[in-house]
């Protein structure tokens, strides 16, 4: 089955692939390494005052999904991927918020619904007192590429 059928199975329907807010590229190619650049959430605010855990699940979500865009941007095939090989996550969240990990678990079950083991990855998923644009998550990933 491929990827684009599996996301349709899924229920899911990629967003355009975003443009870069600053002075970066969307993504590199390096060898055998497809390396995305951090993809930031539509929620805004700070997990643990004006998001719950949930809600900021759902942006990290939202960050997987723009991160899958970007991928399928860089390689023209999602089927190109090999494996998710790590993801790397920022919420944004007061400083007794404890909970990033269920936070980043959004992107992290996303990438697993659609490569199965291949999307199995190490991760980080760290708080940050702010993100840019004041948005809750910030996810980054690192997929090894056919």
């Amino acid at each position: 089955m491929t990827i684009e059928t599996k996301l349709a199975e899924l229920g899911i329907t990629l967003p355009d692939a975003p443009a870069p807010a600053a002075n970066y590229v969307p993504y590199v190619i390096a060898g055998q390494m497809l390396f995305v650049s951090g993809q930031i959430s539509a929620a805004k605010g700070r997990v643990g005052a004006e998001l719950t855990t949930a809600e900021g699940a759902e942006a990290a979500r939202g960050c997987g999904l723009s991160l899958l865009a970007q991928a399928k941007a860089a390689l023209g095939s999602l089927d190109r991927v090999k494996r998710v090989v790590k993801l790397g996550g920022f919420v944004n969240s007061t400083g007794d918020f404890t909970e990033q990990p269920e936070v980043v678990n959004g992107c992290s079950d996303l990438m697993v619904q659609v490569f199965g083991d291949k999307g199995r990855h190490a991760r980080a998923a760290v708080s940050a007192p702010a993100l840019p644009r004041g948005v809750a998550v910030e996810i980054e990933a690192v997929f090894e590429i056919e």
